[in-house]
């Protein structure tokens, strides 16, 4: 059985980049364009793995972990935040909401699957 990401960011192109190389490598792949949406996708399915873009309308990744933390269901699924940020208070504000790593944009398609084997072991 494949597994299956969820891809949150309000840019289609990222979306649509990260989706295309995932779903090349024989991942499943859903996508919602910020944090609201990515919260009614979840409905009970299950993921192996959620990526997230930093800042998004409606509800930014962190918010986003946090709300996604709050789910017993899925309290324990690996959550990559994906951004442009490199301040180092906003790593620890994703690490303390629960983010379980960190990709900074722009990426190579090389260090996304390298971060996404690690934390799907």
């Amino acid at each position: 059985m494949n597994k299956k990401i969820l891809i949150v960011d309000d840019s289609y192109s990222i979306r649509e980049s990260i989706s295309f190389f995932l779903t090349e490598s024989g991942f499943d792949v859903v996508k919602a364009i910020d944090g609201e949406d990515a919260l009614k996708k979840l409905d009970g399915k299950k993921y192996d793995l959620i990526i997230t873009d930093l800042h998004m309308p409606n509800m930014n990744g962190i918010e986003l972990i946090k709300q996604v933390r709050k789910l017993e269901q899925y309290k324990r699924i690996p959550m990559l935040l994906l951004t442009t940020e490199t301040l180092h208070e906003k790593k620890l504000e994703a690490k303390n909401a629960g983010a379980t790593g960190w990709l900074n944009k722009p990426f190579e398609k090389d260090s996304l699957f390298k971060v996404i084997k690690k934390v799907l072991r």
